[in-house]
């Protein structure tokens, strides 16, 4: 397996606080995001690397495992139940010793060799069968924006069995989502494999999404533009009235704190609205209005 450096994904050094993470994994994600790079391959694949680097760095017990064993990092209860059967087994079988190991013992390199050697190569006993875990599985799950805005329960058929999942309000087009234990079947007793689950999300044409931000245009009349108003602006689930302030120029933007998408696996919290204004002009003016921009200009 190779081994991905999620620290250096995220470009954080390994001292960085659970903050540091979030902030990196946020800016890298709108940097990446496939809707922001549509059909660059290079970027969908960095994208789920950062994904992935953030769902382990994030979690307090995988970063844990991953700081201590590497590439191996999920096979750590593996080894330390091997460690564990290896310090307390005594000679046998002709005076054969068994020593305890220590993680300080191997480098990050010398992991997967012992795992081979403890459980899948010509030194396993009748006594211990080699045991291999089940292959993972890979799924496309096709959702809409609005199926994604909220938690989603789902019944999917994987290999003839039906399994329900549910899908945390939030989650991206492109994200890969792990329901552990729903893989192949291990041999000889071994664990079972992952299901990856990566999600092609249909966007609201309404609204642009960079994480959990949403961006929207709002036209408005060139009168509410100069002498102010009110407009409805659409947000995703509802509707809003705001205030347009005199002389409003093309292009301002305006943010409605709290109006954009689910943070992901952050009940009750939801990103930003950004609107920008796109003031229209007449195309076609009456005599009347024709005359009284004529006698505006002058006063100008």
């Amino acid at each position: 397996m190779e081994y991905i450096d999620y620290y250096k994904v995220l470009g954080i050094d390994k001292s960085a606080s659970e903050a540091d993470i979030k902030k990196a994994y946020r800016k890298l994600a709108r940097k990446y995001h496939p809707d922001v790079n549509p059909n660059d391959q290079e970027s969908k694949q960095k994208f789920q690397q950062i994904n992935e680097a953030n769902e382990v760095l994030s979690d307090p017990t995988k970063r844990k495992k991953y700081d201590q064993y590497g590439k191996d990092w999920q096979h750590a209860d593996v080894f330390e139940e091997a460690k564990k059967n290896k310090a307390h087994q005594s000679s046998y079988g002709g005076g054969r010793s068994y020593q305890h190991y220590s993680s300080a013992d191997f480098g990050d390199d010398d992991f997967s060799e012992f795992f081979s050697s403890m459980f899948g190569g010509a030194r396993s006993s009748r006594r211990h069968q080699a045991k291999f875990r089940g292959q993972d599985y890979d799924a496309t799950l096709q959702l809409t924006a609005k199926d994604a805005y909220t938690t989603q329960k789902q019944i999917l058929t994987v290999n003839g069995k039906k399994i329900r999942i549910t899908i945390p309000a939030g989650v991206e087009n492109g994200q890969t989502l792990k329901i552990k234990g729903h893989g192949g079947e291990g041999v000889n007793g071994g664990p079972k494999g992952d299901l990856y689950i990566t999600f092609n999300i249909t966007p609201d044409n309404r609204f642009r999404r960079i994480g959990a931000d949403l961006f929207a245009e709002q036209p408005i009349d060139l009168c509410t533009a100069v002498l102010g108003g009110d407009v409805i602006i659409d947000t995703f689930s509802d509707q809003v009235k705001l205030k347009v302030k005199e002389g409003t120029q093309n292009g301002t933007k305006v943010r409605l704190k709290g109006k954009g998408f689910p943070i992901y696996k952050k009940d009750g919290e939801f990103g930003d609205l950004y609107i920008t204004y796109k003031v229209e002009l007449p195309e076609k003016l009456s005599s009347e209005q024709r005359a009284l921009f004529t006698q505006l200009s002058k006063l100008k």
